[in-house]
């Protein structure tokens, strides 16, 4: 294979797409974040949900988020995902977290939750998720 090859290219609705990665354990979000950016997306981090609402409120452009779900501050991930849609924000939301029985209560509050993954979770397992969730858009 030649060196300018990628081994997994993206796919072309992934290019330019923003994500919005809310995560607020370091090394998860650097390198989760790594993964998506070599697959073509735009991420944006943040490290818990009042970063990520100011970044909204500052005008960044969202087309998917993900964030975890148990989150320090007062504004954990089901929060911001309900925030978002009263914002007016229509991006789709995968939410992760250890605790799998608090997808229905997520999903319950924001109807724009459309994925959840269980913690731990492989990067590609999330990436598979964006690219099915913005195809599902196209």
């Amino acid at each position: 294979m030649c060196p300018a090859e990628s081994p997994m290219p993206a796919a072309d609705y992934g290019q330019h797409a923003i994500v919005l990665l809310v995560e607020d354990d370091v090394l998860l979000r650097l390198g989760v974040a790594e993964d998506i950016r070599a697959r073509g997306f735009v991420v944006v981090e943040a490290a818990n949900g009042e970063e990520a609402r100011s970044l909204v409120l500052a005008g960044v452009t969202i087309d998917v988020v993900v964030s975890d779900i148990a989150m320090p501050g007062a504004l954990d991930g089901t929060d911001l995902a309900a925030w978002l849609a009263e914002s007016g924000v229509k991006a789709p939301i995968i939410l992760t977290s250890g605790l799998t029985s608090a997808l229905s209560a997520a999903q319950a509050k924001c109807p724009h939750v459309k994925a959840f993954l269980p913690k731990p979770y492989d990067p590609e397992q999330v990436i598979a998720r964006i690219e099915a969730l913005l195809a599902a858009r196209a």
